[in-house]
């Protein structure tokens, strides 16, 4: 449980593409970037033209973002000096076959032998959010009871509407990638954490997947973390939309813990979560993103996305208000449903010309763009 009369601490994973600033394809060079990088903070990914940047744990959103903008602008200036650009998005737009390079990994290489296609075609970034939640027990109920909540914050990240330089038609085409792997999509219940723990060693002893860092749920524990760990999001440019929905989780993750606390003073209340429905849920969040319906958590039906946000933000109000956060949590997401998701400003960058390069240099911009809470601060 969290320190009580404190907000669960919270930090974020974030994948980038690199981009080689002349042609705009995706550049397979993420080693000689590393090299510049601190390694406690920056670290491969599968594919070489990836990053990973890994934030500390924070009480307080604004230091969250402080953190992440820090990362971003080291990640910049490195790659800049390297004529190289970082993009923060689901899907890249413009990929030439010859940068398609694997990170030499054993571990990679052996997914390369094992999963071929799906390995190759990994060419996706997301972000995860980390929440703290000490007690593996809570940890794994908590995975299990949010999972209805998730589909709403994929359409507030959704970046990945093209892929291998065509429309796909969703919001988040990543998902879909994504979702093949055997062990990806929601978290089943499990009556324990050792019975989670065993459902691992099952699956490794079969040989499908080569460790636990394969368990690909959407939200799961983490297996190196004491916390709650969501990676259902896109790679989002805005430093912004990723505080709305690192807040937005907290309060989620903190408000199943109090309703657990509950239960063990009345059991017999456990809600079900219907797996079938929570897949359907996370298709049409790829499918729309913000702008068109999404599943109604609690009811099963169809709303326009700006309701169903709503509802996540009245299911959030109580922790948001305790955290701290309501003020700053409620405006972003205001601004982020008026502005649209970073998969409609992607079209809209792309019909203006038909230039799919004018679309990586709307993401290497917003990826830029550190002042992230500009027109959030009262006025001098």
């Amino acid at each position: 449980m969290p320190e009580r009369g404190r907000p669960i601490k919270v930090g974020v994973e974030e994948e980038f593409h690199i981009v080689d600033l002349r042609t705009r394809h995706v550049a397979a060079r993420s080693g000689l970037l590393l090299e510049a990088l601190p390694a406690a903070r920056f670290t491969h990914e599968l594919q070489r033209s990836m990053v990973e940047s890994n934030s500390l744990p924070f009480r307080d959103l604004r230091e969250l973002a402080g953190d992440l903008c820090g990362m971003r602008a080291a990640l910049i200036r490195e790659a800049d000096a390297l004529g190289l650009g970082v993009m923060a998005a689901g899907s890249p737009q413009l990929v030439a076959e010859g940068q398609l390079k694997i990170f030499p990994d054993a571990r990679y290489e052996r997914m390369l032998t094992d999963f071929q296609v799906l390995t190759r075609e990994q060419l996706i970034c997301g972000m995860h959010v980390h929440a703290e939640v000490r007690d593996r027990e809570l940890a794994v109920a908590v995975a299990h009871r949010l999972a209805p909540w998730l589909p709403p914050l994929l359409a507030l990240s959704a970046s990945s509407p093209f892929w291998y330089a065509a429309d796909t038609g969703y919001a988040s085409y990543r998902t879909l990638v994504w979702q093949r792997w055997p062990t990806a999509g929601p978290i089943p219940h499990f009556g324990s954490a050792a019975e989670y723990q065993e459902m691992i060693e099952e699956l490794v002893r079969s040989g499908v997947i080569s460790d636990a860092g394969m368990i690909y749920f959407d939200i799961r524990p983490s297996q190196h973390l004491p916390t709650v760990e969501m990676r259902i999001c896109d790679s989002c440019p805005s430093v912004a939309d990723i505080v709305l929905i690192a807040g937005l989780y907290r309060a989620l993750v903190a408000a199943e813990l109090a309703e657990l606390a509950e239960l063990e003073r009345e059991p017999g209340r456990e809600p079900g979560v219907h797996l079938g429905t929570v897949r359907a849920a996370t298709w049409q969040a790829a499918r729309s993103g913000l702008e068109g319906e999404l599943v109604d958590p609690v009811k099963g039906v169809p709303r326009p996305a700006a309701e169903v946000i709503a509802l996540l933000l009245d299911r959030a109000a109580p922790h948001l208000r305790a955290a701290g956060d309501q003020e700053l949590v409620t405006a972003l997401a205001r601004r982020a449903l008026a502005r649209g998701s970073s998969a409609a400003r992607q079209r809209a960058a792309h019909a203006r010309r038909g230039r799919l390069s004018d679309v990586v240099d709307l993401l290497l911009a917003e990826t830029r763009a550190l002042d992230w809470d500009r027109d959030l601060r009262p006025a001098a």
